[in-house]
């Protein structure tokens, strides 16, 4: 028989006044951010810095609800919750309020919901609870499959908002899977994938070819530890390269060089993919295997950038890569808000002092952008503070998901984290210049209803877990 456990004598009451403390910044930084002299007073309801007031009494009241509510309540609906908000995904677009040309929110008189915040809620607990329960092993074919579309099913519907930078901090999952068994191969390649996008969008079609081509050719040659053999394989796979590519020039010579390319390594790869496998070179296959998925993937990369983002979007990218300088138009933000941040110094120029904030230089600081406004006014000194603060909640929240005895409570808090960490990193990424502008929250400071209350009952919950955690066993 299970001892009944005082949650409040339980709770992580350090958690706590670190997300009280985050609140607190978050109010005075968009009082600063958004301060008009007709409206002094922080408390006033008509200006940004007074309905933040208001959401920020809302997210407590709503923090002591979750603390009270029984555990129960999360595992058995976890499935219920996710339906409501995929639900909710596919409402938004047709009954949605566009904002930014993004079909993303509900409008309920003067309040806005947007279901995308709440959604990375309901897919932690979605997936915490099917790894929680499920008998087949992580790397099962099954299992991988149903994670998969617990993940990326609110991806899709998101997209088609389009809500690019909300859907991208789904891709955080893949760390809460790697914890919880999933290869280390699996990480590489989403990173390795990761360069790849990045790659394909530096280099032109013919290099890319030819760097990935050389790269698994390499390759080759170093697992197989056999000049003689790699010889070979590099001599039939530029045989049939030249063999594909004189075959196009004859009977189809107008056809694109980078067409011409891709199906010529493809055509020596699939050859080369045959003799490793009859030599029994399983490394060797493998390796050709993934040259064909790199191949059609940074086509696909070039093919997604030109014709599936949006103009504003590709610029965005083209300008954090170095190909664009368009400083009166999408580099405008990003210039602005370096030249904020880096105006602050070591000490700031004080509160309510910064010029960069009280003359409107900065658009969208009060959200996006807040991180510069505390850059600004409080220095270098002031953002490590923050920055340090962030890392010392993240820290926290790993050691209370290790100690959780319940292994649902486990993967919970490692999605909860795993959220956290990318929206942290992408939105002062955003600022200093360094990621492109997508759009997305920091946690707990930057203006808004939705996303304070969706972070406040993540945090919750696994404060709730926690604190019952001698109890909670399944």
């Amino acid at each position: 028989m299970s001892r009944k456990i005082n949650i409040w004598a339980n709770l992580d009451w350090m958690t706590v006044l670190v997300y009280l403390v985050m609140l607190f910044i978050g109010w005075i930084s968009i009082y600063s951010a958004v301060y008009d002299e007709e409206h002094q007073s922080i408390f006033d309801t008509t200006q940004r810095y007074g309905k933040q007031l208001i959401w920020i009494i809302a997210a407590i009241v709503i923090a002591a609800a979750v603390l009270l509510t029984d555990n129960k309540l999360f595992l058995f609906f976890s499935y219920f919750f996710y339906a409501i908000t995929i639900l909710l995904l596919i409402a938004v677009l047709f009954f949605g309020t566009e904002v930014n040309a993004s079909k993303s929110w509900f409008q309920f008189g003067g309040i806005q919901i947007q279901p995308a915040e709440f959604a990375k809620l309901a897919t932690a607990l979605a997936l915490a609870q099917f790894l929680s329960t499920t008998k087949l092993k992580i790397h099962d074919s099954r299992a991988l499959l149903t994670m998969g579309s617990i993940i990326f099913l609110p991806v899709l519907l998101i997209l088609l908002q389009p809500d690019v930078g909300s859907s991208l901090v789904f891709f955080a999952f893949i760390l809460v899977l790697y914890r919880e068994g999933l290869t280390g191969w699996v990480l590489f390649f989403f990173i390795l994938f990761g360069f790849l996008s990045v790659l394909a969008l530096l280099l032109n079609e013919v290099n890319m070819v030819a760097l990935l081509v050389i790269s698994a050719l390499s390759a080759y040659m170093i697992i197989g530890r056999n000049m003689k053999t790699a010889a070979k394989a590099v001599l039939i796979f530029a045989l049939i390269c030249l063999a594909v590519m004189g075959i196009f020039q004859l009977a189809a010579p107008g056809t694109m060089l980078v067409v011409k390319l891709i199906t010529a390594s493809v055509a020596g790869s699939l050859v080369l993919m045959g003799l490793a496998f009859r030599n029994k070179r399983n490394k060797a296959s493998l390796l050709l295997g993934l040259l064909i998925a790199a191949l059609l993937y940074t086509y696909s990369v070039d093919y997604v950038f030109d014709n599936v983002l949006m103009p504003h979007q590709r610029s965005r990218i083209n300008i954090v890569l170095g190909f664009d300088d368009d400083p009166l138009g999408q580099s405008y933000n990003i210039n602005q808000s370096k030249i904020a941040i880096g105006s602050g110094g070591l000490t700031g120029k004080g509160f309510l002092q910064g010029t960069q904030t009280k003359f409107n230089f900065v658009p969208e600081q009060s959200t996006d952008f807040i991180f510069c406004t505390i850059g600004e006014e409080f220095g270098f000194a002031g953002s490590t503070m923050l920055i340090g603060l962030f890392v010392f909640l993240l820290l926290r929240l790993i050691y209370l998901a290790e100690r959780q005895r319940s292994q649902f409570a486990r993967i919970y808090g490692y999605s909860i984290i795993s959220i956290l960490f990318t929206h942290f990193v992408i939105n002062i990424g955003m600022t200093i210049g360094i990621v492109p502008v997508i759009g997305i929250p920091l946690p707990f400071i930057s203006y808004g209803g939705s996303s304070m209350w969706a972070f406040t009952v993540m945090l919750f919950i696994l404060l709730r877990f926690d604190a019952v955690r001698m109890e909670f066993l399944r």
